[in-house]
């Protein structure tokens, strides 16, 4: 992929999410920002409970794009420093800086600065201290080497044109024994390239997936150790069926419906939210 086309998907994934950031005070936004009601169940249903999100402001919740809830398992400590990739409207940011608090830090990144000017409104209606919200992107993180504790990540790393680099920026800021936490989606075989083609898809998390296999080499040859790729959510047939028919208005007018239909073969039991766990050695 060139640098051209990395640009590309970086202001296609922008727009969706400065769209979802204007949004959020109104509706529930997933992993593609969207207001679908599919796509909210299938990506964004059942994520936190609501006793972890009483205390936070309902745009923070409403903006969660993810396709689970990495601070689950993150095993946060207090006095630890977190870095949110892709960090939205700052639910895990702020949920993260309460756990690791007093002393501790949690940074949420992101590159689009309608969710940054979200995050930092999120952040002060809910009063915490102890979090810094970062424009950039999670290819190139502006913090130094060997300066957090934790990573996480929610339903973010997929959309990234250059994984590789994310890979290997996260390797980068983590401190020795270090842990990477993130939910993901990933699936089990590779996808046609034109149905990766797809940018509507792209930005809708399932075209940029990586292959399971293909996830756990790259952590590998970053220098990650045990690694673990638990799957929580495995959609079927009918689920992306139903998520094809919500999104075949977005998608380009030459599709036709046999494409749509060997889209929602290819997919169906393919595609899964997981949980993503390694250590820096």
């Amino acid at each position: 992929m060139t640098t051209t086309d990395h640009q590309q998907v970086h202001e296609a994934v922008k727009e969706r999410y400065a769209a979802a950031a204007q949004g959020a005070q109104a509706a529930q936004a997933t992993c593609r920002g969207t207001t679908s009601e599919a796509e909210a169940e299938l990506f964004g249903a059942v994520l936190y409970d609501e006793s972890e999100t009483a205390a936070l402001p309902d745009a923070a919740v409403a903006a969660s794009l993810g396709c689970g809830n990495p601070t689950l398992l993150a095993n946060l400590r207090p006095g630890e420093v977190v870095l949110d990739l892709g960090s939205g409207g700052g639910i895990d940011v702020l949920l993260s800086a309460r756990r690791v608090a007093p002393k501790g830090k949690a940074y949420g990144l992101d590159m689009t600065p309608e969710m940054l000017e979200l995050a930092r409104r999120n952040q002060a209606e809910a009063g915490v201290a102890n979090a810094e919200f970062l424009l950039g992107t999670i290819e190139d993180v502006p913090l130094p080497d060997a300066s957090v504790d934790v990573i996480i990540s929610n339903c973010v790393v997929n959309l990234s044109p250059d994984k590789d680099a994310v890979i290997a920026e996260a390797f980068r800021v983590l401190l020795p024994g270090g842990r990477l936490a993130i939910s993901d989606i990933v699936v089990r075989q590779a996808l046609p390239e034109r149905i990766r083609a797809l940018m509507g898809l792209w930005t809708g998390c399932v075209a940029g997936a990586l292959v399971d296999a293909e996830y756990e080499a790259k952590l590998r040859l970053a220098g990650f150790d045990r690694i673990t790729i638990t799957p929580t959510q495995v959609y079927s047939h009918d689920d992306i069926a139903r998520l094809a028919g919500d999104l075949a208005p977005r998608l380009p007018a030459e599709l036709t419906a046999d494409d749509i239909d060997e889209a929602v073969d290819q997919l169906a039991g393919n595609v899964m939210s997981a949980f993503v766990r390694a250590i820096k050695s």
